[in-house]
């Protein structure tokens, strides 16, 4: 058998390619390569690094640096409420504000697929993320503001609420405690001593109300008359001074709508209400029994629901930030819905799948990869959540709101003057902000090496 002889080295041989120690694998020399890379190390080094480092050193010492305490600062963080409720709302923040935000912008960018004006809705949606973490708190501050006249949400409230719940006719007013034998009787009402007698006109006196803050545009009282069991509700006030208390002289004002109830052994046998010159009329089944005005009469107006409360500051500031951040996971997610197969999508249907299915089954699975990259970007976002809780909460709540990067703002800045729990709460922001970013970059290696 014939045996394969090696090529002899002659003049028409060439000698292997040679890479130069000095140049890396694309030919450039790299000390070109460290040159151009200095100035990104300079600036990488000298804003993220050192400052890292310098806040790690720092923890470990006393409130002016001049002691070193080990870690005793972060002991402190783990038994102070101020900052044990700082990590309570921020493990809030971080387990609801992104999927909120994530499942909003998955809905929205799904259903803008279907709708006309899709894209000026998007529009509409994303707008809010031009808008500064400032701004944004100051609009929502005037949005949550409690008196119903200045905010959005306490007008819609209150609005839904007196459509279906009766509001009260005249707040805080009460019967003329000096020529009236009506007294408090439990629950905001007011019960005469003595009884109506048909044929005697009562009168109900009341004060308490600003002539100028009567609703509309009240009639003058008029004594009631008749023969039957009758009356007369009015403000026994008179501008300018003058007249007799506890009786209906010219120029006092009527009050329209007051409920007058008749009751004998407390069971109500009758109720009426005053007219526009305040005069009322009871069934003859009144006669002898005891006048009482019920407490509706007199109730403080519903104002809504205390936004800003240390009951619900939390929850509100989160809205703020769902109506900021929902457009970003939208747009987001709508790019990725733009690449998905729509084959598949037809496929599923043709199989027998209806929409809802279609939805669960194909169309998130296939949208896994961006659901992901926009929940550990929000959640990334959230931990160091600052300016919204900053501005909105009002000094009465904030520390019901507080979080880890406000809190560190406080021990630093904010008349704490303790650099040292200040740096380590920067620490224990850093350290837990490294899992989600290492599950992130592991994510993007993986989807690199596909």
């Amino acid at each position: 058998m014939a045996s394969l002889a090696k090529p002899a080295e002659g003049a028409g041989a060439r000698p292997a390619p040679s890479v130069s120690p000095r140049k890396s694998v694309t030919r450039t020399r790299r000390w070109v390569a460290v040159l151009f890379l200095l100035p990104a190390l300079v600036l990488l080094g000298a804003l993220v690094v050192y400052p890292i480092g310098y806040s790690v050193w720092r923890s470990l010492y006393d409130a002016d640096g001049s002691g070193f305490v080990g870690l005793e600062n972060y002991g402190d963080i783990f038994s102070n409420d101020s900052t044990l409720t700082a990590v309570r709302n921020t493990a809030i923040w971080v387990a609801v504000a992104p999927a909120i935000v994530t499942v909003l912008g998955l809905i929205f960018a799904v259903l803008t697929e279907r709708v006309r004006w899709g894209t000026a809705f998007k529009l509409i949606v994303f707008m809010p993320m031009a808008i500064s973490m400032l701004a944004a708190g100051i609009i929502f501050r005037l949005v949550y503001e409690q008196d119903p006249d200045q905010g959005v949400a306490n007008a819609v409230v209150t609005s839904v609420h007196d459509a279906f719940a009766e509001s009260s006719v005249y707040p805080k007013a009460r019967p003329n405690a000096s020529v009236s034998d009506m007294k408090p009787s439990g629950g905001g009402s007011f019960t005469a001593a003595g009884t109506v007698r048909a044929g005697t006109p009562a009168l109900i006196p009341l004060v308490g109300i600003a002539p100028g803050k009567l609703p509309g545009t009240p009639e003058d009282a008029r004594a009631a008359t008749g023969s039957g069991v009758t009356g007369t509700v009015w403000l026994d006030f008179k501008l300018g001074g003058g007249g007799t208390k506890g009786q209906v002289d010219p120029g006092e004002k009527a009050l329209k709508g007051v409920k007058v109830e008749a009751v004998k052994d407390g069971t109500v046998v009758a109720s009426a209400q005053s007219g526009a010159d305040g005069t009322f009329s009871l069934p003859a089944e009144a006669d002898g029994a005891q006048l009482r005005l019920p407490g509706s009469n007199f109730a403080a107006p519903y104002n809504g629901i205390d936004w800003l409360g240390p009951t619900l500051v939390t929850p509100a500031i989160i809205g703020s930030y769902v109506w900021m951040w929902a457009g970003f996971a939208m747009v987001l997610i709508a790019a990725g819905l733009a690449g998905v197969d729509r084959n598949l999508l037809e496929a599923a249907r043709v199989d027998g799948a209806n929409e809802w299915q279609v939805f669960r089954r194909v169309t998130v699975p296939l949208l896994a990869p961006v659901l992901v990259v926009v929940l550990v970007t929000l959640m990334i976002n959230v931990m160091k959540i600052f300016d919204l809780v900053y501005i909105i909460a009002p000094q009465p709540s904030q520390d019901d709101a507080n979080v880890l990067a406000l809190q560190l703002f406080l021990s630093s800045f904010g008349g704490g003057g303790n650099y040292g729990v200040g740096s380590a709460i920067g620490v224990i922001l850093l350290l837990l902000v490294l899992p989600v970013m290492f599950v992130n970059i592991r994510r993007l290696r993986k989807e690199r090496h596909r």
